[in-house]
């Protein structure tokens, strides 16, 4: 039963005042990887993003559709930050009514972005628990780091409750960062043997995907980006020493051109090393971003710090990559549908938007004794990104064609519904595949699915901390390969006068894999348990939801995407 509330709100005339949960279905339960450490201080400073809700998002996507469709008169006529922002802005009774709400509770210290639809707001714990009944904030520690977050949904008032989509910084831990040694998820290790071949560098990865040592950057107006979360830093000399390794062969540069955030110090993480090099070694001589969320207070979401960041910076490069993922099922979906809604916002600036996979096969979630199902992964499973699965090489001896990476996520979103511009390649693939399918009951044959495409993500070889670190493995690594491929075909087409790629996807399916590298064996994993044991979706001709569409061709994907 709701509770009654008797507080004055004259903005809105009314004086009854109900309150009901925003994010009902969000995962509180806290990963037992993290140590309760007790309540905070009534007095003590949190940093909490409310998420305001949007206008025109239908037409947003509608205008997303048009800029990102070859076949459209609106094709690459991207909007400004300025224009996105005309289109989506909260309305004003909608601002009116959530600053007020803050105001009336003594919360005046906030900041807003471009677009106004999000306000990042300080007050103490005491303040943040009458604003959100139902919240109780606690400390949590893992590996050092402390964590402030609510195990107790939320509420808000009803006058705000249809005014606001999610609040951040309440729920939502951070995900352990993916184990780039390649443990799979059901135990097992691959231990490559040191004699089978020398792992994959720059100059494999040229030569398999055929760049010339011409394949470099050269248009002033070009950008590429990374973005790392989970405390995960880069560090300059690492970044040097591979490039003097691993760069003879080609024109090249060795320093980041901007970090946007804050460099923690310590040691340098694998993940951000990794990325960093291989999209600046692929994307060579290229201007190049490293986005860095450590979150500038322990209430905060490094990923949705993130998506603000891009809500309020007019100048971004035109390829981001991101080697970030958590399970849909430990996510609201009014969180995640706000968050697609954000990708909406930077497709239609032009911007390509790059995320892995998975490192987990189709997943697995057990839901009752003896019933499983597969679990996908957000935001790989968001219909407005282009997702990148694994593959690994067939012989190990040399450079040869490709089959699956047995931890390449895939699978079929529970939450977004297939976009259009799929609908024809995945039922081609479920009507062909349908003898060898695994049952429907794990997975959602009506849902968005992914991956996209794919890219070699085995047995790479990284510099971290000065030291040469072989065997690297994961999504995480075709991710940015296959963003500065992007990046160096926009630069070609900047150079031609054309506009960036934007959201490639539209573009992508209407290729039906021209100038992609097909992948056709192998299987990932997924359930150990009777019906699956342990094997999730396979590889097939055309599409797939391990490797998607296949691995790059350059020179022929660069000719195709040239033509517009």
């Amino acid at each position: 039963m709701k509770t009654l509330l008797t507080f004055t709100i004259p903005l809105l005339c009314s004086t009854l005042v109900w309150s009901g949960y925003l994010e009902d279905d969000q995962d509180v339960l806290v990963p037992q990887d993290w140590a309760d450490v007790g309540r905070v201080r009534p007095s003590e400073q949190l940093e909490l993003t409310f998420a305001l809700k949007q206008q025109n998002v239908e037409l947003l996507e509608e205008t997303l559709r048009l800029v990102s469709d070859p076949d459209s008169a609106q094709y690459g006529k991207y909007l400004s930050l300025e224009e996105v922002s005309a289109l989506v802005r909260p309305s004003e009774l909608t601002q009116k009514v959530v600053r007020h709400w803050l105001q009336s509770h003594g919360v005046t210290d906030c900041l807003t972005v471009h677009t106004q639809d999000f306000l990042q707001c300080t007050m103490t714990t005491e303040v943040a628990e009458t604003l959100l009944p139902g919240s109780k904030f606690h400390r949590y520690i893992r590996d050092g780091r402390s964590l402030v977050r609510s195990s107790s949904p939320y509420s808000v008032h009803d006058d705000v409750h249809q005014h606001l989509d999610f609040v951040g910084g309440v729920h939502r831990f951070p995900p352990k960062g993916q184990d780039l040694s390649k443990a799979s998820a059901n135990g097992k290790h691959k231990q490559p043997m040191a004699w089978l071949h020398l792992g994959v560098t720059p100059a494999v990865l040229r030569t398999r995907y055929n760049l010339t040592a011409a394949d470099v950057g050269s248009a002033q107006n070009n950008s590429q980006a990374v973005a790392q979360f989970l405390e995960q830093y880069y560090h300059p000399a690492d970044l040097a020493e591979f490039m003097s390794l691993f760069g003879r062969s080609f024109q090249h540069l060795s320093k980041v051109d901007r970090v946007v955030g804050t460099q923690g110090g310590g040691k340098a993480g694998l993940e951000a090393s990794l990325d960093v090099e291989y999209i600046m070694s692929t994307g060579a001589n290229i201007s190049t971003w490293v986005f860095t969320n450590p979150g500038r207070h322990e209430s905060q979401e490094p990923f949705l710090q993130w998506m603000v960041l891009l809500s309020n910076m007019s100048d971004l490069p035109w390829v981001h990559t991101i080697s970030y993922g958590d399970d849909e099922d430990s996510l609201s979906d009014a969180y995640m549908m706000r968050i697609s809604t954000e990708f909406m916002k930077a497709g239609v600036r032009g911007i390509s938007l790059l995320f892995a996979s998975g490192d987990s096969g189709a997943g697995c979630r057990h839901l009752t004794k003896g019933e499983n199902s597969f679990r996908p992964s957000f935001p790989a499973s968001s219909p407005y990104v282009t997702t990148v699965g694994g593959t690994s090489f067939k012989n190990p001896f040399k450079v040869t064609y490709e089959v699956t990476d047995y931890i390449s996520g895939g699978g079929f979103s529970n939450v977004f519904k297939m976009p259009d511009y799929q609908a024809s390649a995945v039922d081609s693939y479920l009507k062909a595949a349908a003898a060898g399918l695994p049952p429907q009951t794990y997975f959602n044959t009506s849902g968005r699915a992914y991956p996209d495409m794919a890219a070699l993500s085995d047995n790479y070889w990284v510099v971290s901390n000065r030291a040469p670190i072989p065997w690297v493995s994961g999504t995480s690594a075709s991710t940015p390969v296959v963003g500065g491929m992007l990046a160096l075909i926009n630069d070609q087409r900047l150079l031609k006068g054309l506009p960036a790629l934007g959201f490639l996807n539209p573009r992508l399916y209407k290729l039906k894999g021209q100038a992609l590298f097909d992948v056709t064996e192998g299987c990932h994993l997924s359930c150990l348990d009777e019906q699956v044991q342990g094997k999730g979706f396979c590889a097939a001709p055309s599409w797939d939801p391990v490797t998607g569409w296949g691995t790059p061709n350059y020179p022929a994907l660069l000719a195709a995407l040239l033509e517009k």
